[in-house]
């Protein structure tokens, strides 16, 4: 049979200052019926803009070259690059349907999730208000959504990550597509969730024999649900084949380095390698570090039966009445040098408990000694002049920057709260020398965060928290919407920085295998309890628990023993 769509020698640029900045280069390739095709890369290899021109969702003023052949059915096939505004509507959404990499900004805040399903059907069919509803019904039914009915009415920001996609796919489904382009639909979500969406993508995709294009940077994820998989390096294709063919035996470097570069397809306590030493050709592998042991060290952190609950029904006088459990009588300790790796899934109150310790939430009762200091009772004035040895690191480095400030402003600001040396002129050698620290140059003082990559936004903040140099760090989800390149250097700076300034933290993730290369110890919460702790080597290798077993078995990559 003839694809369903071909892409052939497709190039597309972008003018920036006068100058054509090339986003992919004579690129060809084909989609079949009923399968599932991947392409992988990182950011910037040009996996979306090529995603984007099946839709012609590009700027009016990108550089198009070559030609997308879409044959739907028995019509003679079109050629999308040429078509007009008004007859690509005829395709977009209704033919061609696209899942983005951000659920929470693809579904608009101000209307229903099942307003915008039943949006997406008027648009395309003829169906009337009742008609539209009920399909909606059905769809969110087909998704695996809880309550259907009841979703109707909801609004975005009233559901999860998980759920938010799951009314995407829906809303993608809704005219029943030739073709799905899902773009890194499970970024940053739970193993256990992101296996639910894989599997209800490959269920609904057998049943209507679409055609699927997977973009994402996960090699684990592909070779758990494609067939067929794309390899793209600066815009250009470098490898693609029979997806078992092409992980099991990798030919060019680049498709090497992303395999090598995953923390668990590496030793703990080995160097990660990175997509420059492949490309380089000069890799040499830094064998694995000993296992420390910490049974001598000195206590920095001991949490005792430590609970944290928000109300969530009051009576008539508006006292609560039932309370959402987020930290339910937890205790461990962290001793010096020591990185505690915590894991679970969205809602188990890992987040919770990190923000706790650091005293950005109150406790609803119990202790948190920091140094043999317990500072859940200290006063506000008392607990600032401690917050220096407190410091965290967000999940999402640009939110967590100031746009409209210099990073090396953003990395100073620390050391002028807390006064920390004399004058600017020492506070700014300090910044700089931070810089350099993560691996970023002097120059980049003066450069503001929208000029950076996420991983180097990643470094900066980074170097934000380890100014005032801290005892103790949380590092949340630091790592999990990141490239596997940049999330392996991002490991390896923590790494080196850990051995060079002796810092003790605490690693939140809901990966377990990020959890296991970084940490000595895993703690596995679920429902706001610590249900399994243990060496890190233990409880990834045995876990007890069936709550970490079913964890272990959701990673994607076992199929092809990338696990």
């Amino acid at each position: 049979m003839e694809p369903i769509l071909q892409i052939k020698g497709l190039s597309i640029g972008f003018l920036q200052d006068d100058v054509l900045q090339t986003a992919t280069k004579d690129i060809s390739f084909s989609l079949e019926r009923g399968e599932i095709t991947a392409i992988v890369g990182e950011s910037g290899s040009g996996k979306s803009v090529t995603a984007l021109s099946m839709l012609k969702l590009l700027p009016r003023e990108a550089s198009i070259k070559g030609e997308i052949l879409f044959s739907p059915g028995t019509e003679a096939p079109v050629d999308i690059v040429s078509l007009s505004q008004r007859d690509i509507k005829n395709i977009r959404g209704n033919k061609i349907a696209m899942i983005f990499q951000e659920p929470m900004t693809s579904l608009n805040p101000v209307y229903s999730c099942g307003y915008q399903v039943m949006e997406a059907l008027k648009q395309h069919t003829k169906l009337n208000n009742r008609e539209a509803k009920a399909e909606t019904i059905r769809l969110f039914t087909e998704v695996e959504l809880p309550d259907p009915a009841g979703m109707l009415t909801r609004y975005p920001h009233q559901i999860s990550g998980g759920q938010k996609q799951r009314v995407m796919i829906a809303m993608a489904m809704s005219c029943q597509p030739d073709i799905l382009i899902a773009d890194e639909p499970t970024t940053a979500l739970d193993v256990r969730v992101q296996a639910n969406i894989l599997d209800l993508l490959k269920k609904i995709q057998k049943q209507t024999g679409m055609a699927v294009l997977l973009i994402t940077h996960d090699l684990g994820l592909v070779a758990d649900v494609a067939e067929k998989i794309i390899v793209m390096y600066k815009g250009q294709i470098v490898e693609q084949g029979i997806t078992g063919e092409v992980l099991s035996n990798p030919k060019h470097n680049y498709t090497k380095a992303l395999l090598a570069c995953r923390p668990a397809a590496n030793i703990k306590g080995r160097k990660l390698a990175v997509i420059k030493d492949f490309m380089a050709d000069n890799f040499q592998v830094v064998e694995a570090t000993e296992n420390k042991s910490f049974t001598e060290q000195e206590v920095v952190l001991s949490v005792q039966k430590l609970k944290v609950y928000f109300p969530v029904e009051t009576n008539i006088l508006g006292r609560p009445v039932s309370f959402f459990k987020a930290v339910d009588d937890v205790s461990f300790e962290v001793k010096k040098n020591e990185v505690i790796g915590l894991v679970g899934e969205s809602g188990c109150g890992k987040t919770t408990l990190g923000r706790t310790i650091l005293q950005l939430i109150k406790p609803t009762s119990g202790k948190i000694f920091l140094s043999g200091k317990d500072i859940t009772t200290l006063s506000t004035g008392r607990l600032r002049d401690i917050r220096k040895d407190l410091q965290i690191v967000f999940q999402d480095p640009y939110g967590s920057l100031n746009p409209r400030i210099t990073i090396g402003s953003a990395i100073m600001e620390p050391l002028q709260v807390h006064q920390i040396h004399k004058n600017k002129k020492e506070q700014k050698e300090k910044a700089i020398a931070l810089l350099e620290k993560v691996n970023l140059e002097a120059d980049h003082f003066n450069r503001y965060p929208h000029q950076f990559s996420g991983g180097q936004r990643q470094r900066i903040c980074i170097a934000r928290a380890l100014a005032p140099d801290p005892s103790f760090l949380v590092f949340d989800e630091s790592v999990s919407a990141l490239d596997v390149s940049v999330q392996a250097q991002v490991l390896n700076l923590i790494n080196e920085l850990r051995t060079a300034l002796n810092f003790t933290s605490i690693f939140i993730s809901h990966d377990l295998s990020v959890v296991h290369y970084i940490s000595d110890k895993i703690m596995v919460m679920q429902n706001g309890k610590i249900v399994e702790e243990g060496l890190a080597e233990n409880v990834y290798n045995n876990p007890v628990h069936e709550y970490t077993q079913q964890m272990i078995a959701a990673i994607p990559g076992r199929k092809l023993n990338l696990f």
